[in-house]
Formats: C-alpha cells, structure tokens, sequence
C-alpha cells in the first residue's frame, strides 16, 4: 500500500491544535511538507518547531484568520504564488456555538457560512490549479457526524456542516478527472477542546454533572469510548495518499459507531 507522502506539499487548516494538529504530525510524519495554517502566530511558531523537530523536516505556516475571508484569500494567494505545488489540502476550523436551531441569531449563520465554506472555496480556488498542474490532488474537509445524522443542541452547526458536504460532493464531481479527490472526514465524540467545551457548557445549562453528560454520550457509541484526535487523523491521512487515488466524493464517519445510518 502506498501511504508515502514525500514530494508531496500539504497545507492543514486548524493546525495548531486538536485534529488539526494531529493531521499536519501525521502527514509530516508520511514524508509530506506542511504548512499550517491559523490565527495565533505564537501558536503557529510554536507548533511549527514541534513539527520541525520531529520529523527534521522544514515545514511552514500561513497566520490568517478565518473570520476575514478577504485576508485569508491575500494570505494563500500570497502562498502559493511563491509555491511550485501544492497536493494536498486539508480544510478544518473550530465549529460554532451550541445551541437550539431555533433560538440562532441571523448573523450565527452567516459567520458560520463564512468560516466554514466561504473559507474553504476560497482556499480551494487557489490551490487547485496547482493540483491539476501536479495531476494530484486531495482535499480533505474534515465536517461531522451531523451531515449524516444531525445532532441535538447543535443547530448552526447541523446547518452549515450539511452545506459543506454538499460543496464538496458537487466539487469531487467537477475535479476528478484532474486526478483530484474530494472528501470528508466526519468525526464523531472526539476527545478536542471544543469536545470539552461543548460538554461544560451543556453542564451548565442543565445543571447535570459533567460526568452525567459523559455517561449518556458513551450510551449511544458502541465502542464505548470517545475518539482521538490521532484516529481522526489516521482517516484523513490515508485520504491523502496516493493509496486512496479511487475514492472520491464520500463521507467517513470515525465516531465508534455512533452515527444511525450507513
């Protein structure tokens, strides 16, 4: 199987924490020269010597906020134009609030639909050409378990994940013949800051013990546990490989089981 990534140039959206991270250690790890991409230019730098050191390989990062689409775009425009290529792209950002569909504000959505797929589209357009330059492309967007299965108390998020997925299904179909994948990657309880977030607020608002709330989310996963960001990251890892050239345009759960559906 063919999982080796050298040669290969990769840019991971979300990188300097949780899945994002775990994704940018796995593909550098498979050969892959990364760049990560996120807001805090201290945590980049951070993250950026980590990666450094354990792979001994020169890696690179893109500070650029996703709630500014229009710097985003100057940001990768100004990346790729010093770039011969770029393979792969992974597109993950921090989801939104929790909340009853219902009570969602007007402006939760469009910030939302912004972050989320206005930001990809815009990084998908840049790098593009260059994949269909290379003959070799993936991009992975990694979304959740809600474009199958919407999950309660997260509204904005059922919403726009579902948009996202169905971006990047029209995508798959337009990009194939360039020898370009498009996927997504639907991560289920995956034990993340925001995992943790999510569980604290829900604490508060219902007066239930964090470990309450634990306990009914393990009920329903048949593995009995919660994800990694690692296991996560070993799905969008293979994507990524020239192994996974035949499989496009479909949705990976890795929740455990949990999602009621194929």
């Amino acid at each position: 199987m063919d999982l080796n990534l050298s040669q290969k140039r990769a840019i991971v959206c979300g990188s300097t924490q949780g899945i994002g991270k775990a994704i940018a250690v796995e593909l550098a790890q498979m050969g892959a020269s990364v760049a990560l991409v996120a807001r805090n230019e201290e945590k980049l730098q951070a993250t950026l010597q980590e990666l450094d050191r354990a792979t001994g390989q020169q890696h690179d990062y893109i500070c650029a906020d996703f709630s500014n689409p229009d710097d985003l775009a100057a940001k990768i425009k100004a990346y790729v134009a010093t770039k011969p290529v770029v393979h792969i792209l992974v597109n993950n950002t921090g989801g939104p609030s929790g909340g009853p569909i219902i009570d969602a504000g007007l402006d939760e959505f469009k910030q939302a639909f912004s972050n989320h797929l206005i930001c990809n589209h815009i990084l998908v357009q840049a790098v593009a050409p260059l994949m269909k330059q290379a003959q070799y492309g993936r991009i992975i967007n990694i979304i959740s378990t809600s474009v199958k299965q919407p999950l309660p108390g997260l509204g904005v998020s059922n919403t726009i994940r579902g948009a996202v997925a169905n971006w990047a299904k029209t995508l798959s179909l337009e990009l194939g013949p360039f020898g370009i994948t498009v996927n997504n990657v639907l991560p289920g309880a995956t034990v993340t800051a925001r995992h943790t977030s999510l569980i604290q607020t829900k604490a508060e608002k219902t007066g239930q013990s964090i470990e309450q709330i634990e306990s009914e989310m393990l009920a329903n996963i048949p593995a009995k546990r919660f994800g990694s960001s690692a296991e996560v990251a070993a799905a969008a890892a293979f994507l990524a490989s020239p192994a996974a050239g035949y499989i496009n345009g479909i949705n990976i759960p890795v929740d455990g089981g949990r999602t009621g559906n194929l």
